[in-house]
């Protein structure tokens, strides 16, 4: 009995060491063949809420590459009406979005969550080339693998005009502050 105990604690040692080393290895840039991004599934409520705070530093990135590392090399995606497959499709989208975007700073909330999917609502703020600004909320549904990379992700999307004046995220760009409230304190 104290054999297999020493075997799992090794295991496990292992295992926690293979997971941070391919973490590094894929906020690199590089992918692993075995790449884990945790936390991964099956969730529960903190590790939902985790992995939604994950994905919404990503994206407040606006790194397209940095943004396609959270998905499966074949992930599939349905963004408003447009249909993508893998990351290559991933990181032209994300490039053409963020210049069309500009000013982008998104706020992610956990919905609901299952073993290995998690539904999310959010708002995000952006300006036009010509300087109007929008708000556009939406709902993603969320699917991962047992790698915790995203696999599948579907996102409904409709565009608020706004002016100016009624911004809510006036944060730097980049991550929203840990203080800066989110979409349920913010009334959206």
């Amino acid at each position: 009995m104290f054999k297999n105990h020493r075997a799992d604690s090794e295991r496990h040692m292992h295992d926690a060491s293979m997971l941070q080393m391919n973490t590094s290895l894929i906020d690199s840039g590089i992918e692993p063949a075995n790449a884990v991004r945790p936390p991964v599934p099956p969730f529960t409520r903190e590790t939902a809420i985790l992995k939604v705070r994950n994905a919404e530093d990503a994206w407040n990135s606006r790194d397209p590459g940095k943004v396609s590392l959270g998905y499966t090399l074949d992930s599939r995606w349905r963004n408003r009406s447009e249909f993508l497959t893998g990351r290559a499709e991933i990181v032209s989208f994300l490039e053409r979005k963020w210049q069309k975007e500009r000013d982008y700073r998104l706020i992610k909330e956990l919905w609901a969550f299952d073993a290995n999917r998690i539904a999310v609502r959010f708002a995000y703020e952006w300006r036009d080339a010509s300087g109007n600004w929008f708000r556009s909320y939406g709902n993603e549904n969320w699917e991962f693998a047992e790698t915790g990379l995203m696999r599948a992700r579907h996102a409904s999307i409709n565009d608020l005009a706004i002016e100016e004046s009624d911004r809510r995220y006036r944060w730097p760009l980049g991550r929203r502050p840990d203080d800066h409230p989110g979409l349920s304190d913010l009334g959206l």
